[in-house]
This record gives structure tokens, C-alpha cells and sequence, in this order.
């Protein structure tokens, strides 16, 4: 996936200018991009502050943490009852 030339803080700021009052024909001119990835933009961002980004993805993070405990601990509940089965 092609990454952003736009921080989630710029973001933001031109999700703002819109809230702003500012047509979505005349951002999207400004800062050179499409209306469609502005609407992108607008459904994940929209509402949004810096300090509820970053603990969005902190939360994203922490996420991601518990996911790889659990597909290990999976792995090791599959492994140990590979182990009983043979053993019997």
C-alpha cells in the first residue's frame, strides 16, 4: 500500500479547513489531491483531535502486541496437543 505524502496531522488540519467552511472542491485543488481520497480521509478521521490520534494508535499498537501473544500461545496449545495425542 502506497504510503501517504500527507501526515495524519496535516490530515487532520485539512479535514478542519473543510469543517471550516472551505469547499471540498477548493481543498482538494490546494493540496493536490482527489476528492475521492479526501472522503477516505474524512470516514477515518473525521472528528478528530492529535491527542485522540495518538492514543488511537497507541491503542492500534497494544493491539498488535496482543495479537502476536495470542497466535503464540495458540501455536503452543496446538504443539502440546500434538504431544498428548502421540503420546497415547
Amino acid at each position: 500500500m502506497k504510503r501517504s505524502n500527507f501526515s495524519e496531522a496535516q490530515i487532520i488540519k485539512i479535514l478542519g479547513s473543510q469543517e471550516a467552511g472551505r469547499s471540498v472542491s477548493e481543498i482538494c485543488r490546494e493540496h493536490g489531491i482527489s476528492q475521492g481520497t479526501f472522503y477516505n480521509w474524512k470516514s477515518k478521521y473525521s472528528g478528530m483531535d492529535l491527542s485522540q490520534l495518538k492514543q488511537m494508535k497507541e491503542m492500534e499498537k497494544e493491539l498488535a502486541q496482543y495479537k502476536k501473544i495470542v497466535a503464540e500461545l495458540t501455536l503452543q496449545n496446538t504443539v502440546l496437543k500434538d504431544v498428548i495425542e502421540k503420546k497415547l
